[in-house]
This record gives C-alpha cells, structure tokens and sequence, in this order.
C-alpha cells in the first residue's frame, strides 16, 4: 500500500496528500531569486554534500532510492556510480531540459519558477561524479526560461556557488547553458550529446554508453531536470525523509502535470503512489458535465488509460504492472466527446514529423501509420487496416533504434486494445461519429473532422 493510500484511507481530505518541496514557493514574488532560494534553505543540501567524500554521496543517493523523472525511473545514484574513476578523462554532467514530450509540462515550469534548486543540485552531482563543467541542454522555443536561467546561472557564480573553490572546498564547476533547436529526438540521451557537440542530433548505437563514452568521448552522466533538482532536498532533509513518501520501490516526491480536460489543470507536487481519482478529487475533476474517456499516465508515448485505471497507483510498479509507464507523469485526460482516432491521428502525425530518419522501422513505419490513420479518420479506411495499423506498430515497436518508435507504436496498441469499436464506426459509418463542436481540445476540430489535414 502506498502512502497516498494509506493517508486517504485514514480520512486525511486529498489535499493533504500533497507534498510541495520544489513548488513549494512557485507562487511567491521572485521565486526564481536567490535571494528567495536562499529564505527557503537554499544552498544547505549543497553545504552538507561537501561535507561528505564523493563515494559517501553517491551512496547516500543511492541509499534515497531516487529514480530519474524523465521517464525510464533508472536510479539517480546508480547512474552516477557508473562513472569509471582514476581514469584521468574529464568528467560531464549534462541536464536534459529538452522537455518536448507532449503533454509534459514539469521541467520548463520548475526551471522558470525554481532555477537554483537544478543549479544547487548540479553541483552536487558534480563533486559526487568528480565533473568540472556542467551543461544543461535546454529546448531552445523556451526564450523566458532560457533568459531566466541565465540569470540564475549568474547570481549563483557571483554567489561563490560556482566557478572556483565552491563554498571552499576545492571544487572548481563551470556551468554552461546551451539551447537546443527545437528536435524532439534530441530528448534522447545519446541524440542529445551528439546535439551539444555540434552534430546532427541522432540517437547513437551502445555500447558504449554515456558513462563510458558520452561527451567528447568522455564519461558522462546525462540526468533529468527534476532528477537533479531533487537531490538538494535529499540531501538537507535526510534519506528517511524522503523514503518516507512514496511506495518502497519508487520513494520521493514528484512532479505530476494534469492537463487536458480537467477543471483545474496544472502541476501538483505528491507522493508517487497517488492515484489519477485523488488527484482529480483535488483539482475539481474533470470539465463540468461530463465523464472522462481515456487518459495517458506519462505523455502520449506510453500506453493509454482509460476511467477502470483511476486506481491504479502512479508509480513505476503501479503503472507498469496496469500495463503502461509513467514516463514523465504527464497526465492528459480525454473527456467523451473526444474522439480517440483523432487523438491518436495527431500524436503518430507528431512522431512522423520528429522522426529523425536514422532508422527504416522508424522513419518508414510512421509514415504509413500517419496514412492509415488519416483514411481512417476521414471514412476512407477497410477493416483491414486495423490488422494492418497493428502489423506495422509491432514492426516499430522494439525494432527501431531509440525509444521514439516504441513511443510511436504505443497510442496504436492501447487504442486499438480499448478502443477498437471506435476504429469499426469510423470505418462503417464513413467518418467520425463525432460533432467536433462539442470538443475544446483543438481549435481545427471541424476541419479536421471533414477531411482537412490539419
């Protein structure tokens, strides 16, 4: 049983299930400040890490029991324990804020209301991995954010929270901030690296990893925005604090974004474990008059949901075992006048776009996913092409050479599994059976719905 559960059942209201470490000053005036990080125990967790040996601090992490919030949920202190040492190569730490799953909105609002719980972390990790120059890879569309960080990048070296001597401690951290272009695959870890170091970003083949050779053919360790932001709290609250949310194999606190039609949109901090009825409870439930329909728990590449998994716990295992992710947590929930062909036409037409054409499963299998679903769609479609949109996913799915075309596949497999008598009306019934008045989720529903592509 979660601790989310377990409070709920005990008569707690669900607001109290909430648990706001970094949104915990989001709504003040110049929350972004270090002025105002600083009046909220900034900088302390960073203080007690160096206090420590970098050994000791990776296992301390790793003893939390944080998992990456990017979406794999791989242990943060076991990552950076991968990291060869004495083997006189320089050492990086590269942040992936290229936050471009859709759905995802946690990383840019955290980084534009809360930059130096990243910039602390960061150097922690640093003295833990031995790194001396940090990068954070931010999705460059984001100019607000960009110019806020840079901003926070800069109290922090006048600060003495970075460049030389640290705190006085020896540690010596340059910090760069660099804006990618605006590419979907460059989320991917090796894509990205490739990216920072002035190539075609494009997802590489492993072995070797990034711990061995990653930037510059350099050990690396390539960690989430919230990943590292979370460890300052790790660090000056204790392990037992934060082992002490969550369930017992996915501890912590996290960031959860609730989008789509929901009377109260937005992110809400919880322990992993809550549940997507207790988050809604909280946040007004879906739009006035109507039901929800289906739901994705991490982004529209991990598996669709539908109103019999309200209960299911949202962590690693909970989600997993209900046959999905968590993924980046990125909660986007459909009402009934949604129509899922739709849905899912547009998110495969957003893979097909961000493909980056390395591989042929990928790049070729998109494409005519994007075409049965358009015909579909349209009332054009045969019976046949709902096997056919089946055999294709399953020829990407597992085949391709990063994750974006498991992330392509997977809104085809679960809409088909919950969703296939949608599909057959569409085909019977020469188009979609839905009035595109009645749904708010695109402003080109009519045209869309008559054939137009939008």
């Amino acid at each position: 049983m979660t601790l989310a559960t377990e409070i709920d059942q005990n008569g707690t209201s669900p607001e109290k299930l909430l648990a706001p470490v970094l949104s915990a000053f989001w709504d003040q005036p110049d929350s972004w400040t270090l002025d105002t990080y600083r009046r909220h125990e900034g900088y302390e967790g960073l203080r007690k890490a160096l206090a420590m040996s970098p050994d000791d601090l990776i296992a301390y992490v790793k003893d939390s029991g944080l998992r990456g919030r990017g979406g794999a949920g791989f242990p943060t202190g076991m990552k950076w324990q991968f990291i060869p040492q004495g083997d006189g190569k320089p050492h990086y730490l590269v942040v992936n804020a290229d936050e471009s799953e859709p759905g995802t909105c946690k990383d840019i609002p955290l980084l534009f209301a809360n930059p130096h719980s990243l910039i602390e972390g960061i150097v922690i990790a640093c003295y833990a991995i031995r790194s001396s120059h940090a990068f954070i890879y931010l999705r460059g569309e984001v100019v607000p954010v960009l110019r806020r960080l840079h901003e926070a990048v800069r109290e922090a070296y006048e600060a003495g929270y970075l460049g030389t001597d640290i705190m006085g401690s020896g540690l010596d951290l340059e910090l760069t901030v660099h804006a990618g272009a605006g590419a979907y695959i460059c989320g991917e870890e090796t894509a990205l690296l490739d990216s920072l170091e002035g190539r075609r970003g494009q997802p590489r083949l492993r072995p070797p990893f990034p711990a061995v050779a990653g930037l510059y053919a350099c050990p690396t360790v390539v960690n989430n925005v919230e990943s590292i932001a979370s460890v300052p709290a790790i660090l000056n609250k204790g392990k037992d604090w934060f082992k002490s949310m969550g369930s017992e194999k996915s501890p912590g606190f996290t960031l959860y974004s609730l989008s789509g039609h929901v009377a109260g949109p937005g992110q809400y901090e919880a322990p992993l474990g809550i549940t997507l009825r207790q988050l809604l409870d909280m946040s007004g439930g879906m739009r006035p008059g109507h039901r929800l329909k289906f739901w994705t728990p991490g982004g529209s590449s991990t598996p669709m949901f539908t109103d019999e998994h309200l209960d299911v716990p949202l962590d690693y295992e909970g989600v997993g075992a209900a046959g999905s992710m968590l993924g980046t947590k990125a909660l986007q929930c459909f009402d009934e006048t949604t129509c899922v062909v739709r849905a899912v036409t547009r998110w495969t037409e957003f893979y097909a776009h961000e493909s980056c054409g390395k591989c042929t499963p990928c790049r070729e299998g998109t494409y005519w996913l994007v075409q049965l679903l358009r015909d579909i769609e349209a009332g054009k479609g045969q019976m046949s092409d709902l096997d056919k949109l089946n055999d294709i996913a399953d020829n990407i799915n597992g085949k391709s050479f990063c994750a974006l075309g498991d992330g392509a596949a997977s809104p085809i497999f679960s809409s088909l599994k919950y969703f296939r008598e949608e599909y057959e009306q569409h085909i019977t019934g020469k188009g979609c059976p839905f009035d595109p008045a009645k749904s708010t989720l695109w402003a080109d529903d009519k045209n869309a719905h008559q054939g137009v592509n939008a």
